[in-house]
């Protein structure tokens, strides 16, 4: 069995309420909780859930991209928000990702400046969707070059590897399984298209990754956060069914 993560950002008070219910009735067991830049006015919604928390920062998406020089205070204040919120909410993990069209290094002496060893660095596909630009971290080189060089944890997703493989014209299982060497704390899980180079975060069932052969070789009882797109602005029933599809795959 797998301890489930429910993916949610900083302004979703709309789905606190759901949240709550289905985490009393085991659904999920732990938020991840995007940090839009600029709301931390809305941690007094998340603050007395009594439900933990891991805490994910903004990314190239939101400005925030380490491995441009160019950019580094907005950087490192954005990134010192997201850690203001990990402290608030007592995450004992803060993932981030490693950066868009730029440097590596720059990305590993800004998350050494952050000097925060609860940073878990995320893998990236090839191209970040509708931009075409490379991401950093696409490899298991990079990321091993990143995660020795700041003594930082890793956080994989599955979906982004398939699609880094997919660019590269390698295997994606054997791409998954060298990932997995390199001792993931955390996992992202979603369903998408097997043969693409991006990312889609679809629900389960909804494309055709191998789901099966993909969860035998995630470990027991890892972290797995669902980051598949919400339908629904005040459910959270497609989670729901998400986590009811993979059961069978789990038994």
């Amino acid at each position: 069995m797998f301890k489930n993560g429910l993916k949610l950002w900083s302004i979703n008070k709309n789905y606190i309420k759901n949240a709550i219910k289905i985490y009393e009735n085991r659904i999920f067991d732990y938020i991840e909780l995007f940090t839009v830049p600029d709301s931390y006015s809305y941690l007094k919604y998340w603050q007395n859930l009594n439900i933990p928390f891991v805490i994910h920062g903004p990314h190239f998406g939101n400005g925030l991209n380490f491995s441009k020089k160019e950019l580094f205070d907005s950087n490192i204040k954005m990134a010192k928000d997201t850690i203001r919120w990990a402290d608030s909410l007592h995450s004992n993990y803060i993932i981030f990702h490693p950066g868009v069209d730029g440097d590596i290094y720059e990305t590993i002496r800004e998350i050494n400046f952050l000097n925060d060893k609860r940073i878990l660095i995320e893998n990236k596909p090839y191209l970040g969707k509708g931009n075409d630009l490379r991401c950093i971290g696409n490899s298991v080189e990079e990321i091993k070059l990143i995660l020795t060089e700041c003594n930082i944890g890793f956080c994989f997703d599955i979906g982004h590897s398939i699609c880094a493989a997919n660019f590269y014209k390698i295997n994606p299982i054997e791409n998954i399984k060298n990932f997995i060497k390199l001792n993931p704390v955390i996992y992202h899980f979603t369903d998408g298209y097997y043969d693409s180079v991006y990312d889609e975060h679809l629900h389960f069932g909804e494309g055709n990754y191998p789901l099966k052969e993909i969860i035998n070789l995630i470990p027991n009882n890892s972290m797995v956060t669902n980051e598949a797109k919400k339908r629904y602005k005040n459910s959270l029933s497609d989670f729901i069914k998400d986590m009811n599809y993979i059961k069978k795959f789990l038994n």
